[in-house]
């Protein structure tokens, strides 16, 4: 087990495999921890021929491709702020992470560029069509509080906001995260998440710290995803509920579902009806259901022994977090009281680039019953601890349905909505309505036919004020760049 280091070093130092393990395994070809090595050193070194200052941004538009994996730390050696930009984000949303960082270059692909028009870059933005190489640069002596990357939140709510993350953001969530997971060097971790995902860039630096190996994968369909399983021998991967949902409605070999050791998840929580159908799936896989935000990186694991018992949870804090559940007057909630999730401690990111209105009102003093102090992340999302410390997700503040005075968890409604298996995936929405206030819709993947059924299981199961008052079917429901179910989209659609 990797050990826990609470000292944080800069981020390209997390290369800790031994010099001929495997540590990359891109498009058929294997980089073993030396060559992997070499490549950051040159890749920082064609980086710094540019002349650009301490400081400057610097961002790619890529797939996953090998120097989009090397950027998040060939950028930071050079003393560079790496500005990641999913490949899914068309040129709208290019243009104003660029316009909004102030990056300095542009690394994407010819076929990419050509989708720019002229104004989509500011003036003096440098767009190379492809990565080169220069003098290998030594590793970073850089203050691991210096400013290391920008990821951008998907915009589902908006336009795209930049979290600052540091060296110690990232090399502490890489450290956490290698421990808890308990990744080993003879692991292979397949990466499925976009890299511009804190969860996804999480599937290289922590495999990286634990020296094991990734094989990062672009897939078009859940067949895809197997295939690679076989194919690079994988034992680890990390997924978002839309996902996980597609794996189990795929045809899986059996000796290729036996491969897999550990899946974790996060972006949503499990239900009830997905951890049964991926134990049953996946019989020799631990299953870690997590919680994160790109403002804290991530702040529970669940520990799989625990899962059958608490399908549920998502668990306590991980290494180098700490969690709270917080009343509105700012104490601590009791056990089974619902709260404000706040998270504090050295994950904490360093708050939203050039945006101190949105920075001050979600980046607040830490509650004072914190261990660590200082600046936390009020999360926004609700959430209940259990008398043994266990934590369930209720839902975010801004989501929480208001029907007849009661206050309705979504995620309770879109798991009872899928427990009988009548829909595939669920999203429950509050709709505004004279007497109730909201009056409740739910949205459905599935067949209609099957809508009596459900409404009979719905009424036997929920009480009245909880059962919805339409229901939508739908043979697909739009997702986010980041592969979550497009709530806000949806919303809208039913709103309209």
């Amino acid at each position: 087990m990797v050990p826990l280091d609470p000292v944080p070093q800069p981020i390209d130092h997390v290369l800790a495999g031994a010099p001929d393990a495997p540590a990359l395994i891109e498009r058929g070809e294997t980089l073993s921890y030396r060559d992997l090595e070499q490549a950051v050193a040159r890749l920082a070194g064609w980086l710094a021929g540019f002349g650009f200052a301490p400081g400057d941004r610097v961002a790619s538009w890529l797939p996953k491709t090998r120097a989009a994996c090397l950027m998040p730390l060939a950028a930071p050696r050079v003393g560079l702020v790496h500005v990641p930009i999913n490949p899914l984000l068309k040129r709208a949303q290019v243009a104003h992470i660029m316009s909004d960082s102030g990056a300095r270059l542009l690394l994407t692909q010819p076929a990419r560029a050509a989708t720019l028009a002229s104004e989509d870059l500011p003036a003096g933005v440098v767009l190379a069509e492809a990565a080169g190489e220069g003098d290998a640069l030594p590793r970073s002596t850089a203050d691991p509080q210096a400013l290391a990357a920008i990821l951008y939140t998907s915009g589902s709510t908006g336009r795209p906001k930049g979290v600052m993350l540091s060296h110690a953001n990232l090399w502490l969530g890489a450290n956490s995260v290698a421990h808890y997971l308990e990744i080993a060097p003879e692991d292979r971790v397949l990466g499925v998440l976009p890299l511009s995902f804190d969860y996804g860039q999480s599937q290289l630096l922590s495999t990286w710290a634990a020296g094991a190996a990734v094989a990062p994968l672009d897939y078009l369909t859940a067949r895809d995803v197997v295939k690679a399983v076989e194919r690079v021998d994988a034992t680890t991967l990390a997924g978002v509920p839309p996902l996980w949902v597609q794996l189990l409605e795929a045809d899986w070999p059996a000796e290729t579902a036996a491969r897999l050791r550990r899946l974790t998840n996060s972006g949503g929580a499990l239900t009830m009806r997905l951890v049964a159908g991926l134990r049953a799936m996946f019989p020799n896989a631990r299953l870690y259901p997590m919680y994160g935000l790109t403002e804290a990186f991530r702040s529970t694991f669940l520990d799989p022994a625990l899962v059958d018992r608490h399908p549920e949870s998502i668990g306590r804090a991980i290494p180098h977090a700490e969690v709270l559940v917080v009343r509105p007057d700012g104490t601590r909630a009791a056990p089974g009281e619902p709260g404000e999730l706040v998270h504090a401690g050295p994950l904490v990111a360093q708050g939203y680039w050039r945006d101190a209105e949105r920075t001050a009102q979600r980046f607040r003093p830490a509650p004072v019953f914190s261990r660590y102090g200082g600046t936390a992340v009020w999360s926004g999302d609700n959430a209940v601890a259990d008398a043994e410390g266990l934590l369930r997700f209720v839902g975010r503040d801004d989501e929480m349905i208001k029907s007849a005075g009661n206050r309705i968890s979504p995620a309770e409604l879109e798991e009872a909505a899928v427990a009988g298996g009548e829909a595939a995936e669920a999203v429950a929405v509050g709709i505004p309505d004279a007497r109730l206030g909201q009056a409740i819709v739910l949205v459905l993947r599935g067949d209609a036919t099957a809508e009596p059924a459900l409404r009979e299981r719905l009424k036997r199961d929920l009480p009245n004020f909880m059962q919805p008052a339409r229901i939508e079917w739908r043979d697909d429901l739009p997702r986010n760049p980041n592969g979550k179910l497009d709530r806000a989209r949806i919303r809208a659609e039913v709103t309209s």
